[in-house]
């Protein structure tokens, strides 16, 4: 799935924004931004498949955090540009 697919989506935009404060587990993610367990678990697996997101646990809590910085840039002409590009994050330690 390209970078536009992933973040094509509305919810996903939203997960990805609260996830900018810091690592969140599904349920409270799920609560923050407004959708039921199942719908946030379906977008957080996309994100994760992206790359953009990885998992890790606590205690029996399953926390996402951002392992990757995304950056969209769209310009009007003369300029004309639209980038919209993902980079790796360092490497954390748990």
């Amino acid at each position: 799935m390209s970078l536009i697919d992933v973040f094509g989506s509305t919810p996903r935009l939203r997960i990805v924004r609260e996830l900018t404060r810091g690592p969140m587990y599904v349920s409270e993610l799920a609560e923050t931004v407004g959708m039921d367990g199942a719908t946030a678990v379906h977008h957080l697996a996309v994100l994760e498949e992206a790359g953009v997101i990885e998992p890790y646990r606590q205690g029996n809590r399953k926390y996402y955090r951002l392992v990757r910085s995304v950056r969209l840039e769209a310009s009007p002409p003369p300029e004309r540009s639209f980038v919209l590009q993902a980079s790796e994050q360092p490497s954390r330690s748990d």
